[in-house]
């Protein structure tokens, strides 16, 4: 990769980390999710999120949509969903003619980053239309044949599907994210960040232009090295009883490719094997990952996407970055935000006791706790 192209894709970067902030403020244990969403884009893959209702899965998506801009298709579906509420209705005009055209204006096919909530309620006759969509980035449908501008599409539902049809078609969806309600010691977060979600907008400062720029960037990376790296992940997983199909494992380069690229780096390695995790497809699969590949995600790491890689790899040096930069957040905001600082407090609490605390992550705790413990 030319340095100028190097240079332009780690602003890029540090655009769209900028821009993740700005969609998760007041949305606590979320960033993870919009993390993964701006990883499926740039990779030109697919992101599911599974879990019960109520846990900000759509707030994320839309917010994420809104700091990156381009056209955003939201849509709930149904049993009884048509496929013409997805993708358009046929134009009487050119029916009348004979041909049967689709009229997408402002609908799936146009859209550059699209949600679909409980996605596998959909009839055959719009699965079947979606996977041409996902695969292909190509809308069919009578005489209407057109590419579509497609970076990501996010799909959700409560739980995997058990009909072998429906497992199919989730497997085209190549990250899967699990979610779950807020813990207990994040409630106060949770209460005072939806209060403030509830009257803000997420700020512009990434766009779709710097998701493509990352995106180009993707084939060029330097995959030599990672690859033995992966195919020896495979075989502890493997080992381990937990098999992926060979498409899964090939797509899985991308991810690695553009997990690269978003920390700044033109050639893959160690520290960029963490998205194998969200590769694997069940809930027990990604924890039993956990454990088969602990040796194999110790150097994970990544600037652009701290959350996601602390959920994959359970390492304390990536809690400890992303807990450090919400301290120094808290910090840098006016003094009177104790709620901010507190529940800072209570999540560094609930991840290091005083033996195991890192000395520079212990040093700004005692000044959280000087700030809350001052008089207002």
């Amino acid at each position: 990769m030319p340095p100028h192209e190097l240079s332009a894709a780690q602003q890029a970067a540090a655009r769209v980390r900028e821009a993740v902030h700005s969609a998760t403020i007041g949305l606590v244990e979320r960033e993870q999710l919009a993390e993964l969403i701006v990883l499926a884009a740039v990779a030109q893959e697919h992101l599911l999120i599974l879990g019960p209702p109520g846990t900000a899965k759509s707030a994320v998506v839309r917010r994420v949509a809104a700091a990156l801009g381009g056209r955003y298709f939201e849509y709930l579906l149904g049993r009884f969903t048509e496929p013409s509420e997805l993708f358009g209705p046929v134009d009487l005009r050119r029916l009348r003619e004979g041909v049967v055209e689709t009229d997408v204006s402002g609908m799936l096919p146009e859209a550059e980053i699209a949600f679909l909530d409980e996605v596998f309620l959909g009839s055959t006759a719009i699965l079947n239309t979606l996977l041409g969509v996902l695969n292909e980035r190509r809308f069919r449908r009578g005489h209407t044949q057109l590419a579509c501008p497609l970076r990501v599409c996010v799909g959700a539902a409560n739980a995997l599907p058990d009909d072998e049809s429906l497992a199919a078609f989730a497997d085209r969806f190549l990250l899967h994210l699990f979610v779950e309600p807020v813990p207990d010691h994040q409630l106060e977060a949770l209460l005072e960040g939806g209060w403030q979600a509830g009257r803000s907008s997420p700020q512009h400062f990434a766009d779709l232009a710097d998701i493509d720029t990352l995106s180009r960037c993707v084939d060029e990376v330097d995959l030599g090295a990672a690859r033995g790296l992966l195919a020896d992940a495979i075989r502890k997983l493997r080992g381990a009883g937990l098999g992926l199909s060979d498409r899964r494992i090939v797509k899985a380069q991308r991810l690695i490719a553009a997990a690269a690229v978003l920390a700044g780096r033109e050639r893959a390695d160690e520290a960029d094997l963490w998205p194998l995790f969200y590769v694997m497809p069940t809930r027990e699969a990604q924890a039993a990952a956990q454990d088969a590949l602990r040796d194999s995600l110790s150097a994970a790491a990544n600037p652009t996407l701290r959350a996601a890689v602390e959920c994959a790899a359970l390492q304390p040096l990536s809690r400890e970055a992303r807990l450090l930069e919400a301290a120094r957040g808290c910090l840098a905001a006016a003094a009177g935000d104790h709620a901010g600082a507190e529940a800072v407090l209570r999540e560094i609490d609930a991840n290091f006791d005083a033996a195991s605390i890192p000395p520079e992550l212990a040093v700004e705790r005692a000044r959280l706790v000087a700030r809350v413990s001052a008089p207002v």
